[in-house]
């Protein structure tokens, strides 16, 4: 009858082993979740799994050569491409988005990159994304080619070949890349025949340097070398004198004879030179200034000594 809970199979026993039944593991289950959400290319009904199922479609169909990022430096964006193109940056090609809006920008750019004589390549959105490593492109890059170094040797060598007194210009622990394109700049136009800089902790000839060159960096050889103390000990023995910029310096570049071979070193701002250049150079001559004054930019500095050499030489 109803209410009677004395009848046969009114209540679950409770025994060992069988516990009451509940949620259980069916409850964790459910709050664990699917996991995370797969990224857009992987997911079948996102249009990035479509760009990238075309791409590769059309690798397989015609397999060649692809780009690569291992040697080369991306300039990528609009305005940063039309900016390399009127500073004459050596590139290699340019690439452009599929369906990326061609504005007033983008034409500009196709106008210099074929002045300058840039094959210019279409590709997907996704691949120039993978190519610029995510950069903000806006749907146009350029590839610059990897630089030629110069061999710091070569550089005495067509010293000697020019007619004139060598002049070659050394930066250490120069990693701003718009200072070493200053440097290069103004030792080109005060007659320097080179620029050595270390393999390490420096900046290499990226697309900042090329642009703050201003167009000196495809007249002027810049060289690199393993070991710039071992590099400044062989210019020495081949009659070079070797004057490293110094702030606190108690004498100047008149203390500097013209007729004699020069290296000029230049140190970074602030910390200057390191201590084995300094022990290495004959002589530290430094920019004379006010003395509440700051330390001059590594560049101004070198722009500053460059002039003082080609003005005693002149």
């Amino acid at each position: 009858m109803p209410g009677n809970s004395r009848r046969r199979g009114a209540t679950r026993k409770r025994q060992a082993g069988n516990p009451t039944a509940g949620s259980g593991a069916r409850r964790r289950k459910q709050l664990e979740g699917a996991g995370p959400t797969p990224k857009a290319a992987d997911r079948p009904n996102h249009k990035a799994y479509k760009q990238k199922r075309a791409s590769e479609r059309r690798r397989s169909i015609n397999p060649g050569p692809r780009p690569t990022t291992a040697s080369s430096e991306w300039i990528a964006g609009r305005n940063a491409v039309v900016e390399a193109l009127q500073a004459r940056i050596p590139v290699t090609a340019m690439y452009v988005a599929e369906r990326a809006e061609h504005d007033d920008r983008m034409r500009l750019a196709f106008a210099l990159g074929a002045q300058l004589g840039a094959s210019v390549l279409e590709v997907p959105r996704a691949e120039l994304d993978r190519l610029t490593d995510g950069a903000v492109h806006q749907g146009i890059a350029l590839k610059m080619p990897s630089y030629d170094y110069a061999d710091p040797d070569e550089l005495a060598d067509r010293a000697a070949d020019s007619g004139d007194v060598p002049l070659i210009v050394a930066l250490d622990k120069i990693t701003d890349p718009r200072n070493l394109g200053a440097i290069i700049r103004s030792a080109a136009a005060f007659g320097a025949h080179g620029v050595v800089v270390p393999e390490r902790r420096s900046a290499p000839m990226t697309a900042s340097a090329w642009k703050a060159s201003a167009g000196a960096a495809a007249r002027l050889p810049v060289a690199r070398t393993t070991n710039l103390t071992r590099q400044l000990q062989t210019y020495q023995k081949a009659g070079f004198t070797v004057a490293g910029l110094d702030a606190g310096a108690a004498r100047g570049m008149d203390d500097v004879d013209p007729s004699d071979p020069l290296v000029l070193v230049v140190g970074a701002e602030g910390g200057g030179l390191s201590r084995l250049v300094r022990e290495t150079c004959d002589l530290l001559v430094g920019v004379p200034m006010r003395v509440e004054s700051e330390s001059l930019n590594a560049g101004v500095a070198a722009g500053i000594a460059l002039y003082e050499v080609a003005r005693a030489r002149r």
